[in-house]
């Protein structure tokens, strides 16, 4: 996080507040702990406060950091879940399996242009 304060990378992270209370997020990191090193960056994180779900809070942010790097020359994006149907909403195609990083399950690797 100091890194991104300070300008000294692009990744960084990203929130949805109410008020002074956080209540979403998601973060922008090189490598989310699997073995694709050369899919880079990835989000990380994404998290919505259970009261606040359902409304677009974690949509709305993965579209932002879309549009952010995207500004800024950084495409594609990548991400790891074992979540189906939710990221193909806003855009996101599955793209490969991945193993994560003391893992024994495959994960799922999507991509954003």
């Amino acid at each position: 996080m100091d890194a991104y304060l300070n300008n000294e990378t692009e990744y960084g992270w990203y929130l949805c507040l109410d008020g002074s209370r956080i209540i979403g997020g998601l973060g922008v990191i090189e490598n989310d702990f699997h073995d694709r090193k050369d899919l880079t960056p990835n989000i990380c994180g994404v998290y919505t406060e259970d009261v606040y779900r359902c409304k677009g809070i974690a949509g709305h942010l993965l579209n932002m950091v879309v549009d952010v790097l995207k500004s800024k020359g950084i495409t594609p994006i990548y991400l790891v879940t074992d979540h189906t149907n939710f990221y193909e909403r806003y855009g996101w195609e599955f793209l490969c399996m991945v193993q994560g990083v003391d893992e024994t399950n495959m994960t799922r690797m999507y991509y954003h242009k």
